[in-house]
């Protein structure tokens, strides 16, 4: 028979209420136990006195005897300084997952093409600039919009021949 040190829940539904209890490691978690040996109230603050009630002597003693505490009450024993407990390291918590790492690998790419559409078209603006403008046309700051907003009506202008050779 393996015993373990655990919660016991009990109280009203959303105020739960925990007794720490040895039992039968096979026994389900509200049913029977050997004995109690604490209390544990969530809702009270941390730094409340009543949080985590403990019967020291009764803890040690079934620690003594060879029962198993879960990693919950292995922290309050560890709080209350009656066992030591190694403290955990998982460097992966933090981590994103595989969807999350994907999503973030295409936004990184949308982000460069992007950046390399700008950059192309700051480079024809500049050569566009560079190219002898005619007397004609505005200085050559304004010129790449100008034929931004002419590139922008060639299309329209398609698209009405093909309407009215097809009408």
């Amino acid at each position: 028979m393996s015993i373990s040190i655990r919660l016991s829940r009990g109280g009203a539904k959303k105020r739960p209420y925990y007794r720490i209890v040895v039992a039968n490691s096979r026994s389900p978690r509200d049913g029977k136990y050997l004995e109690q040996i604490g209390t544990y109230n969530p809702l009270l603050a941390k730094d409340s006195a009543d949080r985590v009630k403990l019967v020291e002597d009764r803890a040690r003693y079934w620690l003594g005897v060879g029962a198993q505490p879960t990693d919950r009450v292995a922290r309050f024993l560890d709080a209350a300084g009656i066992k030591e407990r190694a403290a955990r390291n998982n460097p992966k918590k933090g981590e994103p997952g595989e969807k999350a790492k994907e999503r973030a690998e295409e936004r990184a790419a949308k982000i460069a093409e992007a950046e390399e559409a700008a950059r192309a078209a700051e480079e024809e603006a500049k050569a566009a600039a560079a190219a002898p403008a005619p007397a004609e046309e505005a200085p050559a700051e304004e010129a790449p919009a100008a034929e931004e907003a002419a590139a922008e009506e060639a299309p329209a202008e398609e698209a009405a021949a093909e309407e009215q050779a097809e009408g």
